[in-house]
């Protein structure tokens, strides 16, 4: 968990996908809108930092169906993979972010007419 907390430290305005096997999970509030937002499972995980605190999570492969989910609702998404196989570390598994998307925003307002060349 505390490899989790300080990439979310990093980015903390972002919702953040971390790898784990198989998995993305989300922790804590992330966990909480991420539930709402993609109608997944709200758990709650065991920590030495915490009590316990809430995770939702999804398969890695369905990142594809996930991921549009989030940004659309307006969430900037943070994307946490491993770097290394953790088969073959004894340590705790190198992992970074990969990947940061937000959502497009328009530079006018709907019924503008805007030009290239003004």
């Amino acid at each position: 968990m505390k490899q989790y907390f300080s990439f979310k430290a990093k980015y903390p305005d972002a919702m953040l996908l971390f790898r784990v096997g198989d998995f993305y999970e989300t922790y804590g509030e992330d966990a909480v809108k991420s539930s709402e937002i993609l109608g997944i499972v709200l758990t709650k995980r065991s920590s030495a930092i915490a009590d316990s605190v809430e995770l939702a999570g999804f398969p890695h492969h369905a990142l594809d169906t996930y991921l549009p989910k989030l940004v659309r609702a307006g969430k900037r998404v943070a994307i946490c993979d491993q770097l290394e196989d953790p088969k073959t570390t004894k340590k705790l598994v190198k992992r970074d972010i990969t990947e940061l998307v937000t959502p497009a925003k328009p530079a006018y307002k709907p019924g503008d007419n805007p030009t290239l060349f003004d």
